[in-house]
């Protein structure tokens, strides 16, 4: 068997009502792993939970965007031709990015 990265076990008593609290509050961190849970809780005392949800959102909107000035980007290098609605478009996808990311700070 494998030498284990930690070699030292700790172990605790709790009551019933202390397991329910221990349980609810992994579970509203979004954890299962006990031993991470409460080494983390042991050493440091808190635990703080980022909320990521709003960044993704922003990052699918961006990378929407990027297809399109891909698009764009592709039509212009197979014709070998760039023409004045293209640039406008570029730009006005650019304004939607920037427009995003002030929205978000």
């Amino acid at each position: 068997m494998a030498e284990r990265k930690r070699a030292i076990q700790l172990k605790l008593w709790v009551d019933e009502n202390e397991k329910n609290l221990i349980e609810e509050k992994m579970k509203n961190l979004g954890t299962r792993n006990f031993g991470a849970y409460a080494r983390k809780m042991l050493i440091d005392g808190y635990i703080i939970k980022v909320d990521y949800s709003e960044q993704r959102k922003l990052a699918a909107e961006v990378s929407k965007i990027g297809v399109n000035i891909n698009q764009i980007c592709k039509r212009i290098n197979s014709t070998d031709r760039i023409y004045a609605e293209d640039v406008s478009e570029l730009k006005s996808r650019m304004e939607d990015v920037w427009q995003l990311l002030k929205s978000k700070l």
